[in-house]
């Protein structure tokens, strides 16, 4: 990735601090209102999105951070580490909320001034909605793990909100208010899907996880029309470690080829391959005529 898009994310992160803290302060302000538990259930997943905001500036900052003799393949990890984190926080959210909410069953209390509560989460969830979508946009961009489950987390914040006003409004218009804390308990399930969903996607990039097939298709198709003058490729491996996508393969090539000539394909290769993957990290081993070649045939192009 290019220092452009490191400043993209890391202002995304900075400004994720202040916008996240207000949020909180409206939605807090309309469970203080009302006395939802819902809404309370809302304010506390918002809670959770002012630490994760913090969480994810200063580690996407340490994750930019270049490779250093005790980190020679960098530091981009760290973002998965900020994610994973920011599951953990979701689901203990989401046990929080329903503690709160079957305390609320056996005993369910109408709003107060329920208008103008629901009109200041309303104003809430749309900052939200806005947010989340310029997370998730910039964090597919420049592959960012971090901003990325900061901005789905955001969104499913949106969800909750928007269920939250149907429920609410539905208790109003019936006079039930059961439907209060009930709402709440059915908030936390989702809470806790989202908190599952960012985990086990961090764990994956954690674990090494390689490309996605489609990606993987294109990177062979690169290697092979570019391949011209090796005898062929096996071996490839793929993995994804935050911003930055590593590949890995063999490149068999005629024992009397000079190092010179096999560089020179190594090189076209490298390019064609960062063309499709910005910022790549690339290991290519030369190996000799008599090495067995399989999975990439190489396209030899003729010249005229």
């Amino acid at each position: 990735m290019n220092e452009q898009g490191n400043q993209t994310i890391r202002r995304l992160a900075f400004w994720g601090m202040p916008l996240s803290l207000g949020v909180m302060g409206l939605k807090m302000a309309a469970w203080w209102v009302t006395g939802s538990v819902a809404l309370l259930s809302d304010g506390l997943e918002s809670l959770v999105n002012v630490v994760a905001a913090f969480i994810a500036f200063f580690v996407i900052r340490y994750a930019q951070k270049p490779a250093d003799h005790d980190h020679p393949f960098g530091h981009h990890k760290a973002e998965y580490l900020s994610a994973v984190t920011e599951g953990v926080m979701i689901v203990v959210a989401a046990l929080m909320i329903v503690q709160e909410a079957v305390g609320h069953l056996g005993n369910p209390q109408p709003m107060q001034a329920p208008v103008l509560g629901l009109a200041i989460n309303l104003v809430a969830g749309v900052i939200n909605g806005f947010w989340a979508l310029t997370l998730i946009r910039a964090g597919r961009e420049h592959r960012s793990p971090a901003l990325t489950a900061d901005g789905q987390h955001i969104m499913s914040d949106v969800y909750t909100s928007v269920g939250v006003l149907i429920g609410l409004l539905l208790a109003l218009g019936t006079g039930y208010p059961i439907f209060d804390p009930v709402l709440a308990i059915l908030v936390a399930i989702n809470i806790l899907y989202q908190g599952w969903k960012v985990i086990s996607t961090s764990i994956d990039g954690l674990m090494d996880k390689a490309v996605l097939p489609e990606e993987e298709v294109v990177i062979k198709e690169a290697i092979a029309t570019h391949a011209e003058g090796s005898l062929g490729v096996h071996d490839l491996k793929t993995r994804r470690a935050g911003a930055v996508t590593f590949v890995d393969f063999h490149l068999v090539v005629p024992a009397a080829m000079p190092v010179r000539e096999a560089h020179r394909i190594c090189d076209r290769l490298e390019d064609a391959i960062r063309a499709i993957h910005a910022g790549a990290e690339i290991t290519i081993h030369v190996e000799p005529e008599g090495e067995k070649a399989h999975g990439i045939r190489v396209k030899v192009i003729k010249e005229t």
